[in-house]
C-alpha cells in the first residue's frame, strides 16, 4: 500500500506498468477504498443528477457516500454477512449505486438483475446465487417477486425504492428503503467506524459483483468479479479512454450489464466526473439534447436509430435543406477519409469542411444533442463500418471496442488517432490479446474474472491451462495490433457438403442495411443457407410510407410483397461479396416487433440464436422444404 506510484493520468495516480501487481489507484488497492477516498476529497460537489417533476436535482458526493453506508450499515444490520449476495431489480437511477457501494462496503456481493426480465428469470437468479436480500424499484417488480415468494424463501427482506401504490403494503418481509435508511443510520451512531473499518477489511481478491451473462444461449451463469478486476478496468479506463472530472455523461443502458456499471458507476468515482440519469429508455434521445455529455456510450441499435432519425429528418427537408445536409455530409466524408488513415488533413478539405461546419454540421451536432461530445464509444455487437464512418463525418469521434463480463467489460478498442473502422481496436493497457490455433480470441490480465458461481467446471473450461480466458469469439490481429471478430466458435455452421462457415460475418455485413435490425443465418447440416431477417422498423416504415405501399401493423409491414422485394434486393447485395457455398438462398422476416423484455432478445438487443431457431422452426423448415 506505501508504494510508491510514479504515473500521473489527469491527476490520478496509478500504477507506473497498467496490468502490475499489486494493483494501486491513488495508493489504495480496491474499489470501495476507492470510493470512500472519492466522496471525502469530493464532498458537496456533484456526483449525480437525476429529474424530479421534470427538473434535473444534483446530489454530491457527501449524499452518495452517506446513502451507501447507511444502506451498508443497515443491510449489516439486518443480517447481511460478508460474501452474500444482494439482488438489485431496478432501472438505472442513483439508489442503484447507492446501494452497489453499499453492499460491496461491508463485504457483500452486489448482483444486478434486468428489469425486462419475468418472474420465473428473476426466481432462477435468486436461487442460483443464493441472494438473501432483494431491492426492487416499484410495484411492477415487486409484483414478479410476489409470484414466486413462496420458492424464494432464502430472502430475508425485500427493500422497495418507490412506494407510489404500495401505502397499504402490511408484511414483514418487506420494508422502504426510508425504513432502511433509518435502520442504517441508528447503526451508525452505535457504531461510528464499523462502516470505515468494513471498507478497510475489503481485499483485492474479494469478490464485489456477481454478474449474470445474457447470452444468446445456455442458462445465464454467474460471473464473480473481484475489487482487482473492478480496479484493473478503472485503470484501462484512465489509460485508454480518460474521463476527466468535468466531463458529464448519461447512464441509460441497463446497470446489470458490465458494460454500462463500468462507465457509469467505476470510472466516474476515478475521474469525479457527474452522471445524470435518463429518466427511462424511452426518453434517452431527449435526454441527450438537454445534458449535451461529453462521453456518451452506446450499443449499436441506439446510434442505428440517431442516424435514421438524422436521415427521415433530412428526406422531409425543403430542397434547399436536402442539398446542404448532402453536401455539408459529403464535406464531412472527404475529411473523415483522412483522419481515419491518420493522414494530415489536405487544406483545401479542411476549410471545406469547416465552412460546413459552421452552414449545417455544428447546428445537426447540437440538435442531437452530442455538441460537447469529446467521445463517444459503441460495443456490444458488430456496427456498421459507413455509420462510424457518417458519425466521423460529422463531427463525432464513435469509437468501437471490445470486452465480455468474463474480462469485465474491455479487453481491445479504436482509440482517436488510432482508430481502424472494421476492427474493435488494439488491446488496451493492461490487457494481451493472442488467437488460439483454431481462432479463438485469448485475452490475459488483471481484469479476467475469478471464475463462475458454483460452477468450477465451467470455470476450468473458460481458462487455458497457463492462465489465458478463452472468450469463445473467432477473430483475427493484424500487423498493427488491431483486433477483428469474424464470429462465434460455437456458432459455426458445418454444412451438408463439409463447408464450415461463420455465420457472424455473413450476419454482421447484413446488418450493415438500413432496412435490416438483425438476421440469424441458419444452415447447420443443411444443404445451403438460409436466413430470418428482423427489419428496422423505422427506416422499412419510412420505405412504405414513400412508396404508398399499404400497412396497417408491423405484421402486415412485414408481409408486404414490397418489403420483400425490399429484403430480397438488400440480401442479393451481400450475397455478392461471399463465396457462392456461402451465400444465402431463401430468407424469412420475423413478423413480430421485438424488444428487450422478449425472450429472444438479450438485453443489449441481440438476437438469441437458440431460442430464435426454436421459436421459428416452422419458418425455417419452410425454406428447407
Amino acid at each position: 500500500m506505501d508504494k510508491p506510484l510514479d504515473q500521473e493520468i489527469r491527476g490520478v495516480r496509478v500504477n507506473a506498468t497498467p496490468g502490475q501487481r499489486p494493483m494501486l489507484i491513488d495508493g489504495v488497492d480496491t474499489c470501495v477504498a476507492l470510493f470512500a477516498q472519492r466522496c471525502a476529497k469530493l464532498g458537496k460537489r456533484t456526483a449525480h443528477r437525476e429529474k424530479d417533476f421534470g427538473i434535473w436535482q444534483a446530489y454530491s458526493w457527501a449524499d452518495y457516500y452517506d446513502a451507501a453506508e447507511n444502506i451498508g450499515m443497515g443491510l449489516a444490520r439486518l443480517g447481511l454477512k460478508r460474501g452474500e449476495v444482494v439482488s438489485i431489480l431496478s432501472e438505472d437511477r442513483k439508489e442503484w449505486l447507492y446501494f452497489d457501494m453499499g453492499i460491496q462496503c461491508v463485504g457483500a456481493i452486489a448482483s444486478g438483475v434486468y428489469t425486462t426480465d419475468s418472474a420465473s428469470q428473476l426466481e432462477y437468479l435468486l436461487r442460483d446465487s443464493g441472494s438473501t436480500f432483494l431491492v426492487v424499484e416499484n410495484d411492477e417488480q415487486l409484483d414478479k417477486f410476489l409470484e414466486i415468494a413462496d420458492q424464494a424463501t432464502q430472502i430475508k427482506k425485500v427493500i422497495i425504492l418507490d412506494d407510489d401504490g404500495l401505502h397499504d403494503l402490511n408484511d414483514d418481509r418487506f420494508m422502504f428503503l426510508d425504513e432502511l435508511y433509518e435502520i442504517g443510520a441508528a447503526h451508525s451512531a452505535a457504531n461510528p467506524d464499523m462502516f470505515a473499518e468494513s471498507i478497510k477489511t475489503v481485499a483485492p481478491s474479494d469478490t464485489g459483483l456477481l454478474i449474470y451473462t445474457s447470452g444468446t444461449t445456455g442458462a445465464p451463469k454467474g460471473a464473480m468479479l473481484s475489487q482487482e478486476n473492478i480496479l484493473a478496468t478503472i485503470e484501462t479506463s484512465l489509460h485508454s479512454v480518460p474521463v476527466f472530472d468535468t466531463d458529464e455523461q448519461l447512464c441509460f443502458l441497463p446497470l446489470s450489464h458490465v458494460l454500462e456499471r463500468s462507465v457509469s458507476a467505476y470510472s466516474p468515482i476515478a475521474a469525479g466526473c457527474t452522471v445524470n440519469f435518463a429518466e427511462s429508455p424511452e426518453t434517452v434521445f431527449d435526454n441527450l439534447q438537454e445534458l449535451s455529455p461529453h462521453t456518451f456510450t452506446a450499443v449499436p441499435r441506439v446510434w442505428e436509430k440517431v442516424y435514421s432519425r438524422v436521415t427521415v429528418l433530412a428526406q422531409e427537408a425543403t430542397g434547399i435543406g436536402r442539398l446542404a445536409y448532402g453536401l455539408a455530409v459529403k464535406a464531412g466524408m472527404k475529411r473523415a477519409e483522412y483522419l481515419l488513415d491518420n493522414k494530415p488533413v489536405p487544406a483545401i478539405t479542411a476549410a471545406n469542411y469547416a465552412l460546413w461546419n459552421v452552414l449545417v454540421l455544428k447546428n445537426l451536432r447540437r440538435m442531437l444533442g452530442l455538441d460537447r461530445i469529446r467521445r463517444a464509444t459503441t460495443g456490444a455487437a458488430p456496427i456498421s463500418p459507413e455509420l462510424l464512418k457518417w458519425y466521423a463525418a460529422i463531427g463525432v469521434n464513435l469509437l468501437e471496442g471490445y470486452g465480455m463480463t468474463e474480462n469485465a467489460g474491455i479487453c481491445s478498442l479504436n482509440c482517436v488517432g488510432a482508430n481502424k473502422i472494421g476492427t474493435v481496436g488494439q488491446a488496451v493497457a493492461g490487457v494481451e490479446l493472442k488467437i488460439a490455433e483454431d481462432g479463438e480470441i485469448l485475452t490475459k490480465g488483471l481484469n479476467s474474472f475469478k471464475g463462475y458461481w458454483h460452477n468450477n467446471e465451467k470455470t476450468a473450461e473458460t481458462f487455458t491451462h497457463d492462465g489465458w480466458l478463452r472468450t469463445g469469439d473467432v477473430g483475427n490481429i493484424d500487423d498493427d495490433g488491431f483486433l477483428s471478430i469474424t464470429g462465434r466458435l460455437k456458432d459455426i455452421i458445418i454444412t451438408a457438403g463439409g463447408k464450415n462457415i461463420t455465420p457472424a460475418e455473413i450476419e454482421s455485413r447484413l446488418k450493415f442495411s438500413h432496412y435490416i435490425s438483425d438476421a440469424v443465418v441458419i444452415g447447420d447440416r443443411r444443404k445451403y443457407l438460409t436466413c430470418l431477417v428482423m427489419i428496422d422498423q423505422e427506416n422499412v416504415e419510412k420505405f412504405a410510407q414513400d412508396g404508398k405501399i399499404p400497412f396497417s401493423d408491423f405484421a402486415s409491414l412485414c408481409a408486404a410483397p414490397e418489403i420483400n422485394a425490399l429484403i430480397k434486393a438488400e440480401v442479393a447485395a451481400v450475397n455478392k461479396e461471399f463465396a457462392r457455398v456461402e451465400q444465402i438462398k431463401d430468407f424469412r422476416l420475423i413478423n413480430v416487433l421485438l424488444t428487450a423484455e422478449d425472450d429472444e432478445l438479450t438485453a443489449t438487443m441481440k438476437l438469441k440464436r437458440g431460442l430464435v431457431e426454436e421459436k421459428h422452426k416452422a419458418l425455417i423448415e419452410q425454406m428447407y422444404s
